[in-house]
């Protein structure tokens, strides 16, 4: 076999000195059989015959949004931590040390090969009334059994990110209500922050599945095995070799033909079967958009609260620094009379016998500053300027 003679060559590579970017994959036979690889991009475009404008796609340093697209011979999938190389019979994914693969390659292990021992214990009546249903033909093919494992690990990801988020944000909104510091608030902003990215990066997965269920063409050319099979004639043998030199999107064109030349049930089923799954997975992302929506509404409503809290205690400083200013402008009225009587001015009240003017004139003037502090005070309350 080619590809265990390419895993022969493959293996001595693992010895050498790992560089900055993790060169290691791991390959899932449609038994669900790993082999991990330590293997560049020269080597997985020899092994899967794709090529480097859509393996560019899955280097972890290049920042490529979440892709979802098939090739001739392959599906390549870009969803997050999720880099993977679907073909007819294999699955190819990045990093598996990684702590957010380890579930996946674990769940491909248990689900990609096919369960046919779970007929034998059944009777013959149930055996033969599913032979008559169809049996085997209900079933979905290898690449779709393995498109679905990482649809739903990627769609539990981001829920359980998304819970994550929930259980910290809405103790620390709850709190920032009660009181308002600049701990919370710089803890809010942090939640803040992320609910955005993660909100972005939720959208995206939703576009993509959004983008797959409304082009039937798109979702046709994820079944590897019926381009496969249709490959395998002897017209389309003979432009197999082409593939390195040929547009990536050649075969797509090839096959769209030749679906379109085939009988129509048989692709209408196929593509009604993967609506389904992708349907199932799109209303699970929706589901944490939504969740995430209602988070960045209860943030909103936080923050407007937050808002007219701040906005009241504004209006209470507002309103002392005018009980102040008052106050301010009746005490240098007050002041003057004292400054007048500080002044080296002979009059007649200084005189003996007079001294009750000087008790008369503090008492006047005291009255008057009085009077015109509560008629400021009164006259802000009338127009609104105060509360009551």
């Amino acid at each position: 076999m080619a590809l265990s003679a390419s895993l022969l060559q493959l293996q001595p590579s693992s010895q050498k000195k790992k560089t900055a970017v993790s060169r290691s994959w791991v390959l899932l036979d449609h038994h669900g059989k790993p082999t991990v690889l330590d293997a560049d991009k020269h080597a997985i475009m020899r092994l899967v015959k794709i090529h480097a404008r859509d393996l560019r796609i899955l280097d972890p340093l290049l920042s490529y949004p979440s892709t979802i697209f098939g090739r001739d011979k392959v599906i390549v999938l870009n969803l997050e931590h999720i880099k993977a190389i679907i073909t007819a019979d294999e699955v190819f994914l990045r990093d598996p040390t990684d702590d957010d693969v380890v579930p996946i390659v674990e769940e491909l292990r248990r689900r990609l090969p096919k369960v046919s021992a779970s007929r034998e214990g059944r009777g013959e009546e149930e055996t033969c009334a599913q032979d008559g249903e169809g049996g085997d033909e209900n079933e979905f093919p290898f690449e779709i059994r393995a498109l679905e494992v990482l649809f739903e690990a990627i769609c539990s990801f981001l829920d359980a990110r998304t819970r994550e988020l929930e259980t910290a944000a809405y103790p620390a909104l709850d709190e920032l209500t009660s009181k308002i510091s600049s701990r919370n608030l710089d803890r809010v902003r942090k939640l803040k922050c992320a609910m955005t990215r993660l909100t972005s990066r939720v959208q995206k997965i939703r576009d993509e599945l959004e983008n797959l269920l409304d082009d039937d063409d798109d979702m046709a050319d994820l079944y590897l095995s019926r381009k496969s099979t249709v490959s395998s004639s002897p017209t389309s043998s003979s432009d197999a070799p082409k593939w390195l030199y040929g547009s990536p999107n050649t075969g797509s064109r090839i096959h769209k033909s030749s679906r379109a030349s085939g009988t129509t049930v048989q692709r209408e089923d196929d593509v009604e079967e993967l609506e389904m799954l992708l349907e199932a997975n799109f209303m699970q992302i929706d589901g944490t958009l939504n969740k995430l929506a209602t988070l960045r509404e209860y943030i909103d409503d936080t923050e407007d609260y937050i808002n007219i809290q701040l906005d009241n205690h504004r209006n209470q400083l507002i309103q002392l620094e005018l009980f102040i200013s008052a106050g301010t402008v009746c005490m240098s009225l007050y002041s003057l009379v004292a400054a007048i009587f500080g002044m080296n001015i002979p009059y007649t009240w200084k005189s003996p016998g007079h001294e009750h003017v000087f008790k008369w004139v503090v008492i006047f003037a005291g009255m008057v500053c009085a009077s015109l502090f509560l008629s400021i005070v009164s006259y802000a309350r009338r127009k609104g300027l105060v509360g009551s």
